[in-house]
């Protein structure tokens, strides 16, 4: 059964006390982001954890930030508090929703498959990991110890996120333990999804993309979303089996990504759209650029060379719009031709889109060598989502929205309000200010913020296997009072500095 409902565990370091002193910034300075938060609403729906106790469940929990952009600070408090709405109590433990309303379509205590590896990768940085650990029980053994029902109704990178939150709260034992639920999972989609050369194929709505230009609800295309998703799983799958010591199960899975990743780069590269696109069921590329075609920089598959694909995301008449990047390029004939405000993908600006693209952003700017785009760009687009993220005039996260008026498409709709459908703090805390999490004990911080745009910011209280992290840009040395330019705190004792904004690492 799941802990107590603000998630005050043990484990906790900043909730004992122990790092109080240590702390660069003073948790109660920005208290006023949820006396507004919870001022602006009537709160009609609420589950584990209501407002009324929403600021203990955050100072118990998130990290904090600060910079002098003040939109940025406020939608990462907002995003925070808009994710603590979506947990629930269930018989099998924490569950996390997607919509607060209940849908036809979900599966037991209304959860949906489509963005479980959203919710795991923006909640591996609360500082009480059984939240994202018991939901993933809950869809791998919450039915009578089998799989929920619909775990299968939309793909998904489960595995990978997984992973990826046990390079931050190193949790070996938990992982380990999911080992033969996650390789039975991966079997039963080999068997349902996958063609006899290898790729694996899915209709767009069963990737919570429906309507796309590509696709279609009934049609059986090769898409670069759940190709890209099984290669990433493969390759966690991998490692948690060399975690385990179990080296046959890893050379297996390992064979299967490298055997994917060829198979990605040979079929569902279009050389002439110098672009990642769906293949049609009855053969062919579709001919269309769309946003998908950057989830492979999730997982780092593709070669340096294809990095010109990324030439997209600055043309207006590719992906760029005044509110942020479109689901398919502006450029063609079929761009918002299904109509409006039932879901579609055939252009408008969905934030799960957006926050697979700019993940993948992250990684091209830190693991391939391109002069394709620059820090700025990135920046840009995380201001553009930032932007996006209001209604009027207050902070609001939904569905999708128009590119051109930011106008949030399934407007008043109850469903639509507080989407859980997307990462936004993963994305400050990984991208803009840049903790790359890994597994080895090396604490490596890579800050996308350009030269120039901030003279100061700070994240403090980072969980970080099982420290407390503090990193700290500060130009003039005048803001902290710990000297100039960028450095690293490992439970309050310097670890590592430079002078200047750039990739630094020091030892946990």
């Amino acid at each position: 059964m799941a802990v107590s409902l603000a998630g005050l565990f043990q484990g906790n370091l900043y909730a004992t006390g122990k790092q109080k002193d240590k702390s660069i910034l003073k948790v109660d300075d920005f208290k006023h982001f949820v006396d507004y938060f919870n001022r602006m609403e009537d709160e009609n729906l609420s589950f584990a954890i209501p407002n009324a106790e929403a600021w203990d469940w955050m100072k118990a929990n998130i990290p904090l930030f600060e910079c002098p952009q003040d939109n940025f600070e406020e939608i990462y408090y907002y995003r925070w508090w808009t994710y603590r709405k979506h947990i629930k109590e269930t018989p099998e433990g924490w569950g996390i929703t997607e919509f607060l309303v209940d849908r036809p379509y979900a599966d037991k205590y209304n959860l949906i498959a489509c963005a479980i590896g959203h919710h795991i990768m923006e909640g591996r940085w609360l500082h009480n990991p059984e939240y994202i650990q018991q939901y993933a029980h809950v869809w791998y053994r919450g039915n009578e110890g089998k799989p929920m029902n619909k775990l299968h109704k939309f793909s998904s990178w489960t595995p990978y996120a997984m992973l990826q939150a046990y390079y931050v709260n190193s949790d070996k034992d938990y992982l380990v333990d999911m080992l033969p639920d996650l390789t039975a999972d991966y079997k039963r989609w080999e068997e349902e999804r996958r063609n006899e050369n290898g790729l694996f194929w899915q209709n767009d709505v069963k990737d919570g993309m429906e309507e796309q230009i590509s696709g279609g609800r009934h049609e059986r295309n090769e898409r670069p979303t759940i190709n890209s998703y099984m290669f990433g799983n493969a390759e966690a799958l991998a490692e948690i089996a060399e975690l385990d010591g179990d080296q046959a199960t890893s050379k297996l899975y390992a064979a299967k990504a490298d055997t994917l990743k060829e198979l990605i780069d040979a079929n569902l590269w279009d050389p002439e759209d110098q672009f990642f696109e769906t293949v049609k069921e009855k053969g062919g590329f579709a001919k269309v650029r769309e946003q998908i075609g950057f989830i492979p920089w999730y997982f780092n598959i593709p070669t340096a060379e294809q990095s010109v694909a990324w030439k997209q995301i600055n043309d207006n008449n590719g992906f760029s719009a005044p509110f942020g990047l479109t689901t398919a390029e502006r450029r063609h004939p079929d761009f918002r031709s299904h109509g409006c405000c039932k879901c579609e993908w055939d252009g408008a600006i969905w934030p799960f889109a957006t926050a697979q693209t700019l993940t993948g952003l992250a990684n091209l700017l830190n693991d391939y060598k391109q002069d394709v785009v620059t820090d700025s760009t990135y920046f840009r687009q995380m201001e553009l989502y930032v932007e996006s993220q209001y209604y009027r005039g207050r902070p609001y996260v939904g569905e999708y929205l128009d590119e051109v008026t930011g106008y949030w498409l399934k407007g008043d709709q109850e469903r639509s309000r507080y989407y859980n459908h997307s990462t936004f703090n993963d994305l400050m805390i990984t991208g803009l200010v840049g903790l790359r999490p890994r597994a080895d004990e090396v604490l490596e911080v890579n800050p996308l913020v350009p030269a120039g745009k901030w003279d100061w910011f700070c994240l403090d209280k980072v969980l970080y296997h099982g420290k407390m992290v503090t990193i700290v840009w500060d130009k003039t040395g005048e803001k902290y009072g710990k000297g100039k330019g960028l450095y690293l705190l490992v439970d309050g004792k310097e670890v590592a500095r430079r002078a200047d904004l750039g990739k630094l690492t020091g030892k946990l």
